[in-house]
């Protein structure tokens, strides 16, 4: 179906972004464990496996929730490129405090700008709306797994640089906490 390939474009665009930002970010002073960051990985992976594999092979994964439609195909692009769009506008105003890792840069500042300004992980909610926008365009069973594990991740994630932040940051992380949301907006 059209709505299959038109979802991976905006995932495309996110790839080529984010490995273009990679070349300019800060010295990393501090990152997570090892444990930490593969396990999460492997969470995040295997939902975006379900997520973009057309055909897992085991029939009730492969199954439609619903009927598929043209609107709902439109609709779930149109989520998909919104969500994207959330995560880029976040990673630049990380600029070069950005990393695949939880991690602290050498410098490191509390950002609160941007998308900062109304909730602490853009990134990571821009990108779990991207991919709802997956499950709304596809309509599996798979899809919605991969979902779920891809929210799994990215929260497990947040938890984790939460507690690095306060740790780097202390009242003035828990003063931006009272005014943003964590993984949803606060306006």
């Amino acid at each position: 179906m059209i709505w299959r390939v038109l979802f991976v474009i905006p995932w495309m665009v996110f790839l080529v972004y984010w490995i273009y930002g990679a070349l300019k970010t800060r010295r990393t002073v501090r990152t997570e464990s090892f444990v930490s960051r593969y396990g999460i990985l492997a969470l995040e992976l295997l939902g975006f496996a379900l997520l973009f594999v057309d055909h897992t092979g085991i029939e009730f994964l492969d199954r439609h929730i619903v009927q598929q439609s043209d609107a709902l195909g439109f609709a779930g692009v149109v989520l998909t490129w919104i969500g994207i769009g959330i995560a880029v506008w976040a990673r630049y105003h990380l600029g070069q405090y950005w990393s695949a890792r939880v991690t602290l840069k050498e410098g490191h500042e509390l950002i609160r700008t941007g998308p900062y300004a109304h909730f602490r992980h853009p990134i990571y909610s821009g990108l779990d709306l991207a991919a709802l926008g997956g499950v709304v365009a596809i309509g599996e069973v798979r899809s919605v797994l991969g979902l779920v594990l891809i929210v799994l991740g990215y929260w497990i994630k947040a938890r984790t640089e939460e507690r690095m932040l306060s740790a780097q940051f202390g009242d003035q992380f828990q003063e931006h906490c009272r005014h943003t949301g964590f993984l949803l907006p606060r306006f």
